[in-house]
């Protein structure tokens, strides 16, 4: 079918975006609008002595202010929402500081006025005073005897300590080694910045005692949930709608303190309250990624196959727990290690670490780019100790097609895989064996070129459950409501796509709707590369659904048996007596009554998918400036079978590029000494830019994944799990040949890079 599954059909929501007819939240202003106004902590660790804000409710406009004060015992504080075992440190956020403040940025003072302005205007006149205490900002120092003490309720301020995999398995593995190989690991804190700001604008009606809200989210079910245990109300006294989101990655799936605030002010005011937040507060206050370190280390026989590996690392998690920030290094990621090596046995043990700063939560990967990253540093290092080629040490332990269903150490199982055939094409690709020369010819210009090539592998699903709704009304137009929403992604385009597949209906009679708690039971959001996997089943369902009620019509249309009636979506979505030339469409069943609904829903215990792939990346470092130059990306993705190819092809460049900004630039940082955040602006936080990446040679091996109808496996995180060691192992070859043989860990900025030259120039000319 033209536009059907398998094309790449161009985005359908492109037009609508890009001519300003999007609907985001702060294009909403609802009768009698007011505006809300957070005042955030100057200080990273203190006591709150005094604070007074009768100023503030004097100030012009001002209708609401409040501290903890005025809301202790009527929002329920925000809490680790990830069930881990054993249970994490009972540590939770207030939505206002009760008492301390443990971050710059956290939350102090709320105020509501008619306007933003008079909002911010009247938080000035906040008298604040407070006993500044020592600060700990990095994670080994903040588990380190001594250490500044965040909680009571955490001593030593360790969350948790929690380990997967087989230690004996993996102990008895290392015994017998004839190579043991040990790297340090270190993913830095990141900034998530998504292009739209997190926001809510929140209203409550005083008839039904039911709030009606619109957020930037992932998922307008799970915030559903979140606004209502804040408030301590049941779910369905809650609605929220979601539009256009402008970005989320992750972070716009978690709580922060702003929404049970505004929903509190709205019933409390009976006015609708909006909050939009600010640059400078997604710098300060948003859920922030990665921050894990750590050494891993690998058992190789004679030949160099890896017979265990096994990791210990630190999280730094922040001041407080965000929503699933528990979960991203522990049960999201780590029995990841090992990849899709054929490694015998694993363990790994990570502790969680509370320091003065915001939270941090599932950023593109939730986890899995940190482990992946540390399984393929390892990797590297072991070609160089055992002196074989990357590429054919890679080659030597990857899982191939013969071995599936393979379950790995960590216990996945795998169901479909050709990681040579992948890895071949990707290097070929590449021009990987004429590398040498490329390298060669670079020293003679001055220059030190690197290659890096990392194999990867995700585990994306979406149990246990995914709703859709269908309506095709008289006009003949099919509107589509489903539990995922979209954030970028293309959901419009390919949810129109599968729909038009499954039913024949023309691509431009399709809505998908935008994302509301009312129009389904349920609906699990987008995360985890889960919405492919999911909504496709749900879809399909819903289409046999309204083919099912559709089918009786044409019966009584045709005056024919049920059972006689063939449905050819390939003919325009039409019913036909089979043998005979009487036919109706869905279109025409639709017109002659009062339209068609129908529903799809999916549960599963298990819907994982294992989207797979090898990225080769080529850079080339100026020995004189330290600059850094990626000359050539190279990749070959295994995910399964696509829906339509464009917008894979646009996740993965997104997702290389947020990788290749981790590994060259991106890196939270804060002084040691107070807390206070270094780079708080785009002035000082480095963003990666069009000019910093090449083109992307990008080619798909589609080996259909058997856990879904229709053998897809995620796609929208893995540009990040390979783009992080392909790029950076890249720059550590670059070095390594240039002599330099010290760790270095990123981000590997132009001045580390130099200094790292001169080093290595300095014990060659010694």
């Amino acid at each position: 079918m033209k536009f059907g599954i398998g094309q790449p059909v161009r985005r359908l929501e492109d037009t609508r975006l890009l001519t300003g007819k999007g609907s985001y939240v702060d294009d909403l202003n609802l009768p009698s609008q007011l505006h809300a106004f957070v005042l955030r902590s100057q200080v990273a660790y203190g006591r709150i002595t005094r604070i007074d804000i009768s100023s503030v409710r004097e100030a012009p406009g001002v209708m609401l202010a409040w501290t903890h004060a005025e809301i202790a015992g009527r929002l329920a504080p925000l809490a680790n929402e990830f069930p881990l075992s054993p249970t994490p440190a009972p540590v939770v956020l207030p939505h206002l500081a009760e008492g301390m403040v443990r971050f710059v940025g956290q939350p102090i003072a709320f105020v509501v006025a008619e306007s933003r302005a008079a909002a911010e205007d009247a938080a000035e006149l906040a008298e604040i005073e407070l006993d500044e205490l020592p600060v700990v900002v990095d994670p080994d120092e903040a588990l380190a005897p001594g250490a500044p003490q965040l909680h009571a309720e955490a001593p030593g301020n360790l969350a948790y300590t929690w380990s997967c995999g087989d230690a004996e398995a993996t102990a008895e593995a290392f015994a017998r080694a004839r190579h043991i190989v040990s790297t340090p690991v270190l993913n830095q804190r990141i900034v998530v910045n998504s292009l739209e700001p997190r926001a809510i604008n929140v209203r409550h009606d005083a008839e039904t005692g039911r709030w009606e809200a619109w957020l930037g989210s992932q998922g307008a079910h799970g915030m559903r949930a979140k606004v209502a245990r804040a408030l301590g109300v049941a779910a369905d006294r809650v609605r929220v709608h979601v539009g256009d989101v402008g970005g989320a990655f992750g972070m716009k799936l978690m709580d922060h303190p702003e929404y049970g605030l505004c929903a509190l002010a709205a019933a409390d005011l009976g006015r609708p309250v909006k909050w939009i937040g600010s640059r400078s507060e997604s710098f300060l206050s948003d859920a922030q990624g990665r921050d894990m370190r750590g050494t891993v280390e690998g058992a190789f026989d004679a030949d160099g196959r890896c017979l265990a590996m096994r990791m210990r690392t630190v999280s730094g998690l922040g001041a407080y727990y965000s929503s699933y920030g528990a979960g991203v290094h522990t049960a999201f990621s780590a029995a990841l290690l090992g990849g899709m090596y054929d490694v015998g046995a694993i363990h790994a043990e990570v502790r969680g670490a509370f320091l003065n700063t915001p939270p941090t939560d599932a950023y593109r990967g939730a986890g899995r780019p940190e482990t992946i990253y540390a399984t393929e540093r390892l990797m590297e290092a072991a070609a160089r100790q055992l002196g074989i080629d990357r590429v054919e040490l890679r080659r030597r332990n990857l899982l191939t097609p013969d071995r599936v269903p393979h379950r790995s150490a960590g216990g996945f199982v795998f169901d479909s895989l050709d990681t040579h055939t992948v890895l071949s094409r990707a290097t070929e690709a590449a021009d990987y064996d004429t590398f040498e020369a490329r390298a060669a010819e670079a020293r003679m210009r001055g220059r030190c070129r690197g290659i890096g090539v990392a194999y990867y592998f995700e585990r994306t699903g979406g149990q246990p459950s995914e709703n859709a709704r269908m309506e095709l009304d008289a006009s003949g137009v099919l509107r589509i409501w489903v539990g995922t929403q979209s954030s970028g992604q293309g959901h419009e385009t390919s949810w129109a796509q599968i729909a038009h597949e499954r039913l024949g209906l023309p691509l431009d009679a399709i809505r998908v709707m935008p994302g509301d708690s009312d129009a389904l039971p349920s609906g699990g959001g987008t995360g985890g590369s889960r919405s492919l996997i999911m909504a496709s089943q749900a879809l399909i369902a819903g289409s046999d659904d309204l083919v099912d009620k559709a089918r009786e019509m044409a019966a009584d249309r045709l005056e024919a048996s049920a059972a006689d009636l063939e449905f050819l979506p390939g003919e325009g979505g039409v019913f036909r007596v089979a043998g005979t030339d009487l036919s109706v469409s869905l279109a025409e069943l639709a017109a002659g009554s009062d339209g068609i609904a129908a529903a799809g829903q999916v549960k599963v215990e298990s819907s994982s998918t294992f989207p797979n792939g090898a990225h080769v990346c080529e850079v080339e470092i100026d020995t004189e400036t330290g600059a850094l130059e990626i000359l050539r990306y190279t990749i070959v993705d295994d995910f399964g079978r696509l829906v339509n190819p464009a917008l894979v092809a646009g996740q993965v460049h997104g997702g290389i590029v947020q990788g290749i900004g981790q590994v060259i630039g991106e890196e939270a940082r804060w002084d040691p000494e107070t807390g206070q955040p270094l780079n708080g602006s785009f002035m000082d936080y480095c963003l990666p830019r069009a000019a910093d990446v090449p083109m992307f040679d990008l080619a798909f091996e589609e080996v259909p994944a058997r856990t879904n109808p229709l053998g897809v496996k995620g796609c929208g995180e893995s540009g990040s799990v390979g783009g992080i060691p392909a790029s950076a192992l890249a720059v550590l070859d670059a070095l390594w040949r240039a002599g330099y043989r010290e760790p270095l860990e990123t981000p590997y900025t132009p001045l580390k890079l130099w200094q790292a030259l001169q080093t290595a120039a300095r014990r060659t000319a010694a």
